[in-house]
Order: structure tokens, then sequence, then C-alpha cells
């Protein structure tokens, strides 16, 4: 029997969990059909989802067929829970976009099908609510080939005109087809595991119309992976049970993996197999199976074992909000959300000792709310949010060579680093190019791993830096002298030294994030928005009229734009829909206000110094910043200018 790890995903609304549910129902996995906003959907088993009528955290499935049996990975529709959907693509084979034949390609549509691209995910459609009132398959049949990709095919009737259009995405498969006048199966399902063609298919989930295609075409045109024999899983998600058991899921990517085993260094007391919220204990999980293991307390979502890791996340928050106690203990909040934390990484938990105070990281309000939610009803706890700003983030324009170094008493150590701007939104890339005949194996290791170690903060408003390149060009070390953490320090203070040099240079920028945007309102309120846009420093292309209404896409500072969605609920009566997806970080528009707003002196930050200390006359003294370059013992790569 051919064994699919599959996800569903889908824009919030798309009907998501409603296939899941049809999915289940045909298969004979349910004998009754559940709601999602009804709250008896059985893949929705959190109390939060069954008030919300949402899903707020990725659930599994099993469905079994004649021929085939499919674990199902339903995720998260909302945008602010999109860190979730992009941690279980990873470990997906097929994935299935849902999209809403009323709604079509929307915002964050793309962002999945961006994501689906960087995962190298194959990607099977149902264009969902084909029984609403209006609804045109030819529309967004076209709305898909223009807004996702043209090689997104009708399966719906296979004859001649359908292999022309799976032929046609190929040359070799194009040139076969010519040949010979056929393709085979095998060629289709090859094109599909190589992203090559999009499966289209059309139906109702909530009427059950189109399922039972949908499933037959799934089983034919899938192809079954293989694994080695060698051992490898990767960890997607975190989470705990009823009873606070940790649980970390694995899909088992080669190999078996057994009860009581050693994985990392630590001992698997046992193995979860999970159909819904009910589980059966396991011995053993051969390759292309997802476990939920417990007795794991170091794992986190990403983690490969035999594999590499998965890619950093590409969906981060854009917001922080400190955390009101009210009349809780402030030690015990902190403990609660850092469970939450081990199972949503990018929440960021911060402790200010100094301030006593707890701040978070998160996408959006919904989130925000959700957080509230669970710490009153996991851990009893009734807090509040309050402050929101904005994550800024810092990078450079032009290369500068960076040095640090760190040289008291009987300590010894001098780094080079080479700090290079990157395109938006690359994030930070770490490359060793230094010579062992400079640095030893040791000491490159030592800076490498301190490069890696430290979220690095710019010098414009302490935000960390990103779209950078930081290479290791070269040093000095003391046979004699170099002892552990020598290299650390002149690691960290060369970062620092280098933004530093850029700051005075003016080559420096701070970025925020921004929104793509798509605002739909009345004709008669098109004028207010497209100045409401304006003002809020945002672009946008001509507007769309549909019937009454008129569709503007653009994009807009997230600070701006954050509380916008209210205004337009004012102004329409209710009637006006805005829908916002992160898209990245771009120039701050009003950034010199925001620097003299955050009023941050990096000299003055003492555990992210950008100066060096030196030895002379047998005791260490501080050189600054901008003397460094004199005062290096090791010659400069790239001399200043």
């Amino acid at each position: 029997m051919k064994k699919i790890t599959t996800g569903i995903v889908a824009h919030v609304d798309a009907g998501k969990t409603t296939l899941s549910e049809a999915l289940l129902y045909k298969v004979g996995n349910l004998r009754t059909l559940g709601r999602v906003d009804n709250g008896d959907a059985f893949l929705d088993t959190d109390q939060l989802e069954k008030k919300r009528g949402i899903t707020i955290f990725s659930h599994e499935a099993k469905l079994t067929t004649d021929d085939l049996e499919i674990t199902l990975l339903d995720t998260p529709g909302h945008v602010d829970f999109s860190a979730q959907t992009e941690e279980t693509l990873s470990v997906l084979d097929y994935a299935i976009l849902v999209i809403s034949i009323t709604d079509g390609v929307t915002s964050y549509t793309r962002t999945l099908w961006h994501l689906l691209k960087r995962y190298q995910v194959p990607v099977f459609i149902f264009v969902n609510k084909v029984d609403a009132i209006g609804a045109d398959r030819g529309m967004v049949l076209v709305d898909i080939q223009k807004n996702l990709s043209e090689s997104c095919i009708d399966f719906s009737k296979i004859d001649d005109e359908f292999y022309e259009n799976v032929a046609a995405t190929d040359d070799a498969l194009l040139e076969k087809y010519l040949d010979s006048g056929a393709i085979s199966d095998q060629d289709v399902q090859n094109a599909i595991v190589q992203r090559k063609v999009f499966p289209i298919y059309f139906g109702s989930a909530l009427k059950l119309t189109g399922i039972t295609e949908f499933l037959a075409g799934f089983s034919k045109w899938t192809k079954e992976k293989e694994f080695s024999d060698k051992f490898a899983a990767r960890c997607f998600k975190i989470s705990h049970d009823t009873k606070g058991e940790r649980l970390t899921w694995l899909r088992i990517l080669g190999g078996s993996l057994k009860a009581k085993t050693e994985l990392a260094g630590e001992k698997i007391n046992q193995l979860r197999s999970y159909n819904g919220e009910k589980f059966t204990t396991i011995t053993e999980a051969a390759a292309g199976e997802i476990v939920a293991a417990t007795g794991l307390a170091k794992t986190y979502p990403g983690q490969g074992f035999g594999v590499g890791d998965a890619p950093t996340a590409l969906l981060k928050p854009v917001l922080t909000y400190k955390v009101n106690p009210q009349d809780n203990d402030l030690h015990a909040c902190l403990k609660a959300l850092q469970t939450l934390e081990d199972e949503d990484p990018q929440l960021h938990v911060t402790w200010s000792e100094h301030l006593q105070e707890i701040h978070v990281q998160v996408m959006g309000k919904i989130q925000l709310e959700i957080l509230e939610q669970l710490m009153q009803e996991r851990f009893g706890l009734n807090i509040v949010f309050e402050q929101g700003s904005i994550l800024y983030q810092e990078t450079i324009t032009k290369p500068i060579e960076a040095v640090g170094h760190f040289e008291p008493l009987r300590h010894y150590a001098e780094v080079h680093l080479l700090l290079e701007p990157l395109p938006r939104n690359s994030g930070i890339v770490f490359e060793n190019k230094c010579s062992l005949e400079v640095l030893t194996k040791n000491w490159q290791h030592q800076i490498m791993t301190a490069l890696k170690s430290k979220e690095h903060l710019g010098v414009l408003t302490a935000s960390p830096i990103t779209d950078m390149k930081i290479t290791l060009i070269s040093g000095k070390g003391s046979i004699v002298h170099s002892v552990g953490g020598d290299f650390r320090e002149a690691t960290y203070r060369a970062v620092r030294q280098g933004l530093m040099e850029e700051k005075i240079r003016q080559q420096t920028i701070l970025l925020e994030p921004w929104y793509d945007f798509r605002l739909e309102i009345g004709r008669d309120q098109v004028g207010r928005a497209l100045n409401d846009i304006q003002r809020m420093n945002g672009k946008f292309s001509t507007p769309e009229n549909i019937g009454e209404r008129t569709v503007i896409s653009g994009s807009a500072p997230v600070a701006e734009m954050q509380d916008y969605a209210t205004e337009v609920r004012n102004y329409t009566h209710g009637e006006g829909n805005l829908e916002c997806v992160v898209s990245g970080y771009l120039p701050c528009h009003n950034a010199a206000e925001i620097i003299e707003e955050k009023n941050y002196d990096p000299v003055s930050d003492l555990e992210n110094t950008p100066n060096s200390v030196f030895c002379s006359h047998g005791a260490g003294h501080t050189v600054t910043w901008d003397k460094v370059p004199e005062t290096a013992q090791y010659p400069y790569t790239y001399p200043l200018d």
C-alpha cells in the first residue's frame, strides 16, 4: 500500500479543515461530518479552536483507502499562526493548497505558494466552494495560473488537451509527446514531484462535491517516497498533552526509531502514533511515519537528526508586546510563557532583570488574544499585553573590514571580519575564508561558533542586524596566552566595531516590516481609502472594480497600517475587508524619527561594546572603536578608505 504524508494549507476561511473532515468522512474514518464553526471538527481538538472556529495548531489524522494510506497534517490558516504552518512544510511529501473560488488567490495564498517553493513541496490544488453563487471555474483558473504558476493544470478532465497541457510544462516531456503522441502516468507523476505540474481539482468540501474525484486523483498521481536504511528524522513540532507531557513530533526520514533508545543524547520514553486527539503507543516507527516522542527535553522545531536542520523560518514576528501580569506572580507568568515558547520558538520570550519586564514577539493581534486565553486556560494566569511596538532591523550598504581585539593581562585574541550587504530579506550568512596558516582550526572554530551563537545588534537602535554576510578573513592568536573565550570576546567586539565604522560613514540603514495588503470596500469609499494609504506612506496599484465593490492592492509599513482594520470597519460600517500579510523588511520611512525616539548610545552599551582591550605596561586598557584600526596588531586585508 502506498503511504503519503501530506499537509493541507490555505488562507483562513478557504475551507481547509472542512476539506480534512470531508476526506476523513469519505474514506469512512468519520461517521458524521464535523463543522469548524460548530466547534465539532475532528481535527480542531483544542478548546480555543472550538470556541473561535479556527485552526490554531497543526493536527494529525490518518486516512486509508484500498490502495493508499495518507497521514494528513491540518495546519493553521490565519496568518498570525503561519509559523506553525511553515514548520510543518519541511516534513511533507505533498501539500494540498485550498483556494476558495469566491476569494481566488489572496495575498496569504501567494505567501504560502512562496513557502511551498522554498521547501520544494509538490502541490495539489483544491478549489473549494464551487457551489457558491456566481462561482466561475474559468475565472479562478485564470487567476491561479496568472498569480501562482502557468503550470497549474485542471486535472478534472483527462483528455488529449490535458496531456498537451502537461507536456507543455517541460521540454523533455513535450519532445516525447510530439514524437510518440503520448506520455505515461509515471511521466505525469514525476512532473508533479519535480514541481513542474500542479494539479487542480474543483469541489465543495461542505457538500462533499468532488471529494471522491480528488481522492482518486491524489491516489493515482502521487508517488511514494523512497527512504534510506540509515536512520534520519526531523522534528517539526513541540507540544504538550493534557497532562503536561512534552511531545516531540518527528517525521522518520530513514531507517527506523525505537522507544527507549537515545536521540541526540536523550532517552525516548514512549513513541505515540496519533489520530486526532487519540493515540496508540508503539514500540518502533518506520521510515515515512510520523510519531510523537516523550522524554525529550532539548529538541526544537526544525531540528534534524541524521539530516540538516530545516531552513531558518521565513515568516517572523514583527510586533513586540510587554506582559502585564496583573495580580499574578511575574515569574509564574515567565515560566508559563517559556513553555509556550518551547512550542513556538518565534515567540522570543525575553526577561529583563533590570526592568522586571517580560516581552513577547507576535505576528498580529489575533495571536495576542490567543496567547492571553492560553495563559488563562492552561496555566490559570489572567494576564494582558500592552505597549505594542514594531520590531525594526538594521543593515549596511557597503562592505567594511571589522576588527576586535581582546588582550587583558594573560589573554590574547584579534579577529578580522568582512561585513558585506546582501539583498533584502536574506538574513545573516556566515562564511570562513581564513587560512590555517593565519589562525589554527580550533581558533577558527571558536570564532565561527561565537558568530552564530548570538543575535548581533545594530548601532542605530539596538535592533537585530540582517541582510548581511559576515566572513572570517584573518586574525591573530597566542599559543601562550589565548584561552577559551578570548576569541568570542574579540569576535563580538569586531562585529560592533565594523558597524560603528559604517555608522560614521552613513552606511547603515534602519529597516521596518511592510505589509502587502488587499482592501475591499464600496465604490463610494475609494477616495477615502486612497487618501489613507498615501497618509500611511503606502503604495497601491490601480483599483479594480468587482460589481459594486472595489479592490485596492498594495503595500504599506506595518507601523502605519497595523491598526487600520478598525478604521476600515468603522468607515465602511462593517462591510469593508482588509487583509494584511507581512512581505518583508524595507528601509524605514521615518528612520530619523525612530532613531531619535530610541536614543540609543552604542558606546554605552557595555554588553555589546564596540571597543577593544589592548595590553601595555603589564595591564589591559580600553581602546575606543575608532582607534582600533591604527592599534590593530594584524594587518588589514581591506584598508579603510
